[in-house]
Order: structure tokens, then C-alpha cells, then sequence
């Protein structure tokens, strides 16, 4: 993989839209669940890609917000999944060095599901080398909504001012406070769009939208990625030649 790439400009932080599942089980006759369960390997090409390539963090849309309203059977399948894949996948982070977070309305979460998630965050709390972070029971609208409502309640509190305000005080209260915004978006499933996902965040990042739906994503698609972002040239509102200057 290292050969193809410029190892001076990985991106330190990746978000993935991880699209195609259960149109991936259609295709094989399957249930929605099947085409979920065959996903852990792409996800574990992933972690295992980006830690390789010394991505520094790497978010994994993992369930929306949205999602809830989808069939009971589903959501029962997913999070019994959830569960089970983060039990399976802690001694790899810790032979690795990988530490797990996470964003969203945790408290939504079953019990169980949350138990096992704050475990494996405890678990792997003192590693340093890549940040996984899902997102679960995850928003955009709903992170916004929930930093507006904290500032709020900090103003009303008499402890920020209303001039005060400014994009680092709203960064300063999302869910990502304190990890820098992804440089690099990756979707599978050939959809064009950002569904609702890290929409301050992705301000002004790198979008790949890849055919490949996500229980067939591996590593060489993640090099794609990176290679196709490396080609770019990211202005943030310059020209050209000031970037280059």
C-alpha cells in the first residue's frame, strides 16, 4: 500500500459513510442482517488499513439517528451485532494500540449495547496510536441542536456572552471537541451525498463517493481513496498560487 502513496500526506483523520449493506444482501438473496454481519471484515480492513498508513483517526458512520426507524427486527440484529463486534475486536485494539470513542445520543442505546461500548472505551482509554470513533445513534442536525443547546444553557448561566461567540466556541461544544475535522470523507455504494453526517465537520473536506458497497470495501480501497485525495489541491479559499507561494 505504502508504495503508491505519499507517506508526507495521509490524512490524519478519516470519516466513512459505510453504504451498501443490506443492498449488498439483495443481491445475494439474503436478509438485511446477513449483508451487516459480512461488513465486520470491511471495517477491520479499514482500522486495520488506516493504522497501517498512520491515520490518526478514523470516525465509522455507523448508525444514524434515523436509522431507529427502521424495521424493530433490524435495529434488534444491529445492536446485537454491535455488541458482539466490539467484544471480538478489543484485543486487537490493545495488541494495536488503537483507542475506541464514540459520538451520538449514547443514552439511546440499549443497555447492553452501551454497557459494552463503555467498557471497550475504558479498556483502550490509555492507547495512542489510532482513535476509532463511531458514530452511533448519530446526526448532524441532532449534534448542532445539542451544541446550541449547551451554549445556551452557558449563557443563560452567565458564564459566555453572547459576542463571545465564534466558530471555535461551536467547535469547542460538538461532539468532536478536540479532534480536528476529517480531511478526507469516504461513501461507499456509489450515493452522492453526506446523509446527514458531521455536517460542521466536513466543512471543507475531501468527499470520495466508490461504487463499492461496504461489505466488499477492503484495503485497496482505502488506498484508493487517499490516492484520489492526494491528487487534490485543498485551498480553504485561497487560489492556487497563494497555496503554492
Amino acid at each position: 500500500m505504502k508504495e503508491v502513496l505519499d507517506l508526507k500526506r495521509i490524512p490524519k483523520h478519516i470519516a466513512i459513510i459505510m453504504d451498501g449493506n443490506g443492498r449488498w444482501a439483495k443481491k445475494k438473496g439474503a436478509m438485511r442482517i446477513f449483508g451487516h454481519r459480512n461488513a465486520i471484515q470491511a471495517v477491520k480492513d479499514a482500522i486495520e488499513g488506516a493504522e497501517n498508513l498512520g491515520v490518526k483517526y478514523l470516525t465509522l458512520f455507523s448508525f444514524s439517528t434515523e436509522n431507529w426507524s427502521r424495521p424493530q427486527e433490524e435495529i434488534n440484529g444491529l445492536m446485537e451485532l454491535l455488541v458482539k463486534t466490539i467484544t471480538d475486536e478489543v484485543p486487537m485494539m490493545m495488541k494495536n494500540n488503537i483507542r475506541l470513542e464514540s459520538i451520538g445520543d449514547l443514552d439511546s442505546l440499549p443497555p447492553a449495547a452501551y454497557d459494552k461500548l463503555m467498557e471497550a472505551k475504558r479498556t483502550t482509554a490509555q492507547n495512542d496510536g489510532l482513535t476509532v470513533i463511531l458514530a452511533l445513534s448519530y446526526s448532524g442536525q441532532w449534534e448542532i441542536t445539542q451544541a446550541t443547546k449547551r451554549i445556551a444553557q452557558k449563557i443563560s448561566e452567565g458564564k459566555l456572552q453572547v459576542e463571545d461567540i465564534n466558530q471555535q466556541v461551536v467547535a469547542d461544544h460538538l461532539e468532536t471537541a478536540g479532534i480536528p475535522d476529517p480531511e478526507l470523507m469516504i461513501r461507499t455504494s456509489g450515493e452522492f451525498r453526506i446523509s446527514n453526517f458531521l455536517l460542521w465537520q466536513l466543512a471543507y473536506t475531501e468527499l470520495h463517493f466508490t461504487p463499492v458497497l461496504w461489505p466488499d470495501f477492503r484495503r485497496e480501497h482505502l488506498v484508493a481513496a487517499i490516492l484520489d485525495y492526494q491528487q487534490r489541491e485543498r485551498r480553504f479559499g485561497k487560489t492556487g498560487e497563494q497555496i503554492k507561494s
